[in-house]
């Protein structure tokens, strides 16, 4: 009985290299990582919103739950409205709330409104969004040092 041994040549496997099933997820993991620090870093600068002057009052801070955001209206002082980062007009703000939010929608509606805001344009704001039905609409100012 004789039995044949590869001899490195075209027959045998010792010549040519094999294939590898192996995954190798040291590279995944680095990028990852990168994307993990990038996220974390531009997270807050994304959820800041418009940049206003709030009015300063001796109001309480606002109660609110950690895990829910809240949906922020913004009036700047040239009477451009902004419903969290989106710009919008006054007379569609009322439909854009339907359609982002829907019916039953039981939560606070913060309206931020710059301190040198006309108050005919802030009347209009808040009188588009009652018309669309929502009731629980809260003020936000800043409070006094």
């Amino acid at each position: 009985m004789g039995m044949i041994l590869g001899s490195g040549g075209k027959g045998g496997r010792r010549g040519r290299r094999s294939l590898n099933a192996e995954i190798n997820v040291t590279p995944f993991v680095d990028v990852m990582l990168v994307l993990l620090i990038v996220f974390m870093i531009t997270a807050p600068m994304l959820v800041r919103g418009e940049d206003i002057s709030l009015p300063k009052t001796k109001s309480g801070p606002i109660q609110t739950d950690p895990n829910d955001a809240p949906l922020a209206i913004t009036i700047k002082s040239d009477g451009a409205v902004f419903i969290q980062n989106t710009e919008v007009q006054v007379e569609s703000l009322g439909p854009q709330l339907q359609a982002i939010i829907g019916e039953g929608y039981d939560k606070p509606i913060y309206v931020r409104g710059d301190e040198a805001t006309p108050y005919g344009i802030m009347m209009e704001v808040m009188s588009e969004i009652r018309a669309a039905g929502y009731t629980r609409v809260s003020l936000v100012t800043e409070q006094k040092k």
